[in-house]
């Protein structure tokens, strides 16, 4: 089983960034790709980002053109580069990693405030 730690959520003014980080430890061998989700008070969760293991990568079309995905392999660690938040961009958000045995991280907040 992998276990998921995410940081680097808080607070930050529309247009601002923010940039989360999710590091995999445990069993990673079997990682097919790792993602971003994210939930808002009273929505359900949805998928902001995706990356394989080859590097191919899917956007969420709310966050194209303003959010990055990128993994560090050696790492294995997973990064979320957010610009120009807005507020409908606060949530909690997650890190999740596809494998036989998919997981979640705990979730960080991400607060967008005028």
């Amino acid at each position: 089983q992998v276990q998921l730690v995410e940081s680097g959520g808080g607070l930050v003014q529309p247009g601002g960034s923010l940039r989360l980080s999710c590091a995999a430890s445990g069993r990673t061998d079997n990682i097919l790709a790792m993602a971003w989700y994210r939930q808002a008070p009273g929505k359900q969760r949805e998928l902001v980002a995706l990356i394989t293991n080859s590097g191919m990568t899917n956007y969420a079309d709310s966050v194209k053109g303003r959010i990055t995905i990128s993994r560090d392999n050696a790492k294995n660690t997973l990064y979320v580069q957010m610009n120009s938040l807005r507020p409908e961009d606060a949530a909690v958000y997650y890190c999740y990693v596809q494998q036989p045995k998919p997981a979640w991280g705990q979730g960080t907040q991400v607060t967008v405030y005028s």
